[in-house]
């Protein structure tokens, strides 16, 4: 009998892959690290406050929920609805494209299966997708 392996975005399996809150508070920290460092993101990071403490919590706790552990931006922060939110700043396909940059490269440096890895920057692809989306339309 074969083990099946873990079916990403199913209860908290994604979650759980990432290495929980522990695990993406990580990815978290590694993505802002890009964020500061990557050319092709200055336009992006010149977008948040020079402490980044806040977003780093609020992107790890988003996160956690998303991917199906608990709830966190909720509990402390109430709803967000992620395309909405970006509203404020001019967000097009560049910065899109950047902030994807910096996930893709702090993705990579997590030790995720290949599989978890290529799920998780395919599910990231949708609300940056809807994010441009919705700029457009204000």
């Amino acid at each position: 009998m074969s083990v099946q392996p873990p079916m990403y975005g199913t209860q908290d399996a994604s979650y759980q892959a990432a290495g929980g809150i522990d695990g993406l508070r990580r990815l978290v920290d590694d993505f802002y690290r890009i964020m500061d460092t990557w050319e092709p993101a200055r336009t992006i990071r010149a977008m948040h406050s020079e402490d980044l403490t806040t977003a780093r919590d609020k992107l790890a706790c988003f996160l956690s929920g998303w991917l199906g552990g608990p709830k966190l931006f909720q509990e402390r922060y109430g709803q967000i609805s992620i395309p909405m939110f970006h509203t404020t700043w001019p967000i097009g396909e560049t910065e899109r494209d950047a902030w994807l940059g910096c996930m893709g490269q702090a993705i990579e440096l997590q030790p995720y299966t290949p599989e978890f890895k290529d799920y998780l920057l395919r599910q990231l692809r949708i609300p940056a997708e809807r994010v441009v989306a919705v700029q457009r339309t204000h």
